[in-house]
């Protein structure tokens, strides 16, 4: 069997070979353009894995006639980026091609701006993470950003279909695919990931037979021997990262820090990890101990600053803190019960002492009439009306019972004087 896997085999080296993404490569679209006018800016391709980003960076730079270079945004730092740049120098110009760009952090991108800008290189980057949140903004305003869509089932199967005609090493096989939904699923419309598990397959029935037959339960028995234990786009995923938020959720630090060493090993995207911990912070803690929402904030800055494999430690001490820390979701359920009653009761009127009154008409009709200013009374507190009428007395607030929102319980209770039931 070839060494090289079939996805790689079967790379497209042009644009008529390639399948999909017609909305930017078909007659009269942008790239094609690019392409006939042999003139390339700096963009930033966005799409799932497996749709053809690192594809149409080696394309269009064989097209336009420029030398690429490629830099992984994992294995790469500032030293990588500025050796590149030297060399591009050296060629007059260069296309550097940067894979997973999301997960270069803020000095990494910062290293790359002036480069862009003088035109030495023209970037091309990949990321799977929304650009206006994962790039910075000078570098974003230098790069055309296009989208790139899943597959369609019809462009999977024209897929493997050309690969079962024009790799040398399948057509040493008779091979009928009575049925694909299991490979279909297993890949999640990845283009890469099909071809691969469709070369395992071959493999694994090839060993005794030339003549293969793929049906759904084939496929099952053979990827559930063959297959990883975690897969960051698959069910896996979601499973490790769903226990690993209700083992903080349950204040329970040795499973959260054993889940959280399951995505560091796995690859996850440290500011993944970090932003879900940002969410539990306010879901699972919220005024209990407002710091951990310090905490966790401050734990994606670092992360997104300094990235693996240092950041590995800062996750593992905000992970340990948020689950040892006491717990409560009075504010979730707060803005739930808010939103609630928003919507069954709609834009109930706003209390006249309590509106804007800007103009001379608005005073006349009463607004902020008999408004008490709090800062005026005793303990900066004077009872009054905040509510619309309708809903006066509604509890949206419940206090946790913890040693924080007590107090708070406490101090409603002695201003409000039962009006909320603390």
């Amino acid at each position: 069997m070839n060494q090289i896997p079939l996805a790689e085999r079967m790379r497209p080296k042009d644009l008529n070979t390639f399948i999909g993404q017609q909305h930017l490569v078909g007659d009269g679209q942008v790239l094609k353009n690019m392409i006939a006018q042999k003139q390339l800016s700096s963009l930033i391709f966005w799409g799932p894995p497996g749709v053809g980003k690192t594809t149409l960076a080696h394309i269009l730079a064989a097209d336009v006639g420029l030398p690429i270079f490629t830099l992984s945004a994992i294995e790469s730092g500032v030293k990588d980026i500025r050796s590149v740049i030297e060399q591009a120098k050296t060629k007059g110009k260069a296309i550097l091609f940067i894979d997973e760009i999301h997960r270069f952090n803020k000095s990494q991108q910062d290293s790359l701006l002036g480069a862009v800008e003088k035109g030495i290189v023209i970037l091309i980057g990949a990321t799977t993470e929304n650009p206006s949140f994962e790039v910075i903004a000078p570098l974003l305003s230098r790069c055309q950003v296009y989208v790139l869509q899943p597959l369609s089932e019809a462009e999977l199967l024209a897929l493997m279909q050309q690969s079962l005609t024009q790799d040398e090493w399948l057509k040493n096989y008779e091979i009928k695919i009575s049925e694909h939904e299991a490979l279909l699923q297993m890949s999640g419309g990845d283009a890469r990931k099909l071809l691969n598990l469709l070369e395992l397959v071959v493999q694994s029935l090839g060993e005794k037979n030339k003549k293969i037959e793929i049906t759904n339960d084939v496929v099952m028995k053979i990827l559930q021997r063959k297959m990883a234990l975690y897969d960051k786009n698959g069910e896996q995923h979601y499973d490790i990262i769903s226990a690993f938020i209700k083992s903080m959720r349950g204040s329970d630090p040795n499973a959260a820090v054993y889940y959280l060493a399951r995505m560091i090993e796995a690859g996850e995207d440290p500011k993944f990890i970090a932003r879900r911990m940002l969410i539990l912070a306010s879901e699972d803690i919220g005024n209990a101990n407002p710091t951990a929402m310090v905490i966790a904030n401050n734990c994606f800055q670092a992360v997104d600053v300094i990235g693996y494999p240092e950041c590995r430690i800062i996750l593992s001490q905000t992970v340990i803190y948020l689950a040892t820390s006491a717990k409560s979701n009075a504010s979730y359920m707060a803005i739930d019960a808010a939103l609630s009653e928003v919507r069954k009761s709609g834009d109930l009127p706003v209390p006249l002492h309590l509106r804007n009154a800007p103009t001379k008409l608005m005073k006349n009709l009463d607004y902020g009439k008999n408004y008490q200013y709090a800062h005026s009374f005793e303990n900066n507190f004077v009872e009054q009306e905040f509510l619309p009428e309708k809903i006066s007395g509604k509890i949206f607030y419940s206090p946790g019972n913890n040693a924080r929102e007590n107090e708070a319980k406490t101090f409603l209770n002695k201003r409000w004087k039962g009006k909320y039931g603390y």
